[in-house]
């Protein structure tokens, strides 16, 4: 059943037009709803966007969060399909990044009919290396960015922050992305962090039967072009473009490309 209270449990934002087709943008770990603003006007103009904290994020309700619930992406995914039932969404384009692209991808195996497309956004469906594939982290790279990340969060936070953004030239946006990881409870961020890098959603690509964009950085030390390839391929008839942008987060470092290339393919649909 769907939650009465989803709304105010997920801060739910609707902005736009209100009879253009619905947008809604997932944001990714440790981040609020608050970094897509660069990218909202543009959409807003042809879309009704529909922004929202995963819960335990931003201004969500953190009551509503426990450990055992949020220790996998289903329950992110089953989040979405409930923001989406609420307000009576169809052939809604999901945009994912970073992890919820994987929320993106999940959500649209379980409900098809409900998106008309998806959008991953530096996607990784599995971030550690394995045979045949380079995810673009070994396990113990994995588990010592977990170690430091349970240990002292803040400080984890101050060193991957300025390395997730990659642009050294502009340390405002590094600094943007630190000040939403400290906003996050430590104890939440762990479970969404284990959640998040030990995730494994490769046998899900397959599932994925809507159309999809894949989007990519030229440069990302988190999610490498290899993996935007890998979801390229094992997702039948998606399109990859990547973006002359570095670092992971395109939203912030390149929020005009983002936004044509997110409107680009709602056009296309």
């Amino acid at each position: 059943m769907c939650p009465v209270d989803v709304v105010r449990r997920n801060n739910v934002v609707l902005t736009g037009n209100e009879t253009g087709p619905a947008v809604v943008l997932a944001h990714g770990f440790g981040c609020d709803q608050n970094l897509w603003r660069g990218v909202v006007p543009a959409l807003a103009e042809q879309c009704r966007v529909v922004l929202f904290d995963h819960t335990g994020c931003g201004r969500s309700d953190v009551s509503a969060w426990s450990a055992e619930r949020y220790s996998t992406l289903d329950a992110y995914a089953g989040d979405v399909l409930d923001i989406c039932r609420e307000l009576g969404l169809r052939d809604v384009v999901l945009v994912g990044h970073s992890v919820s692209a994987m929320v993106a991808v999940l959500a649209a195996a379980e409900e098809p009919d409900r998106f008309a497309g998806l959008v991953l956004l530096t996607p990784s469906p599995c971030y550690v290396d394995d045979d045949g594939y380079r995810g673009g982290f070994s396990r113990e790279d994995i588990d010592e960015l977990l170690v430091a990340l349970e240990s002292n969060y803040l400080g984890w936070s101050a060193v991957m922050a300025p390395v997730i953004v990659d642009n050294p030239d502009r340390p405002e946006l590094a600094e943007e992305l630190r000040n939403s990881f400290c906003r996050t409870d430590p104890e939440i961020a762990r479970v969404f962090a284990r959640a998040t890098f030990l995730s494994d959603n490769r046998e899900d690509l397959g599932k994925v039967t809507v159309p999809t964009l894949v989007v990519q950085c030229a440069v990302d030390a988190i999610a490498p072009p290899e993996v935007g390839r890998f979801t390229h391929e094992r997702i039948a008839g998606s399109r990859l473009v990547t973006l002359d942008a570095i670092g992971h987060c395109p939203q912030l470092s390149a929020p005009e490309a983002t936004a044509a290339a997110i409107l680009d393919f709602v056009r296309e649909l």
